[in-house]
């Protein structure tokens, strides 16, 4: 059994308070470039508010450093942030579930692709599983990835790449992917959305 209750940022007695920083809820309040209301003092990861995850952390920091030395980096997406879950099977989404986009005013299409059906999968003995993305129906968005399975943790990064790109169903489609693998469920998945899967 797996219990997980969150996180908490460990702000207290490191002098915030002295210097004047403003933490709201137990998080240091920043800009979109992770600066405090303190000139010259940022804060980015667990300590701000957002996804608690070392890649955000990461990214934040990036973006941070490059508007301290006068570059002009785009603001992090945070509807954009891959979530992992390292059990068996893995567990990766991004982005909309069906709900939430119904819920935001979307009409959307649904593709499900199973591990079941693919090749690489079932030679590695890890048919247990999915891809799952929610499109807008209207213009092709990919809105949401859902993915449960043998090595989807890494799969994820394209569905992040996609949906930055704002690449449609049908261009995922269209996308050759090599075959056997498991990420070729991706374009399977598309495909079934479309009415235009034929491996199942």
């Amino acid at each position: 059994m797996l219990s997980a209750v969150g996180i908490q940022a460990n702000v207290e007695g490191c002098g915030l308070e002295e210097v004047g920083v403003i933490v709201d809820g137990g998080r240091v309040k920043v800009d979109e470039f992770y600066a405090t209301n303190i000139p010259h003092v940022f804060a980015i990861g667990d300590c701000i508010p957002g996804p608690a995850l070392a890649h955000v952390a990461s990214a934040e920091g990036i973006i941070c450093v490059e508007k301290i030395a006068g570059h002009s980096p785009e603001p992090l997406d945070y509807g954009n942030i891959p979530g992992c879950t390292y059990c068996s099977p893995e567990v990766a989404s991004v982005g909309y579930t069906e709900a939430k986009a119904k819920e935001a005013g979307y009409e959307i299409k649904v593709g499900k692709f199973p591990f079941s059906a693919s090749g690489k999968a079932s030679a590695a003995g890890a048919k247990d599983g999915f891809v799952k993305l929610i499109f807008d129906a209207k213009y092709g968005e990919l809105l949401g990835g859902h993915m449960i399975g043998a090595n989807v943790t890494e799969m994820i990064a394209e569905i992040v790449a996609i949906r930055k790109l704002e690449t449609t169903g049908h261009e995922i489609i269209k996308t050759v992917h090599p075959h056997p693998t498991m990420s070729e469920a991706i374009m399977e998945a598309a495909a079934a959305a479309y009415d235009e899967v034929i491996h199942l």
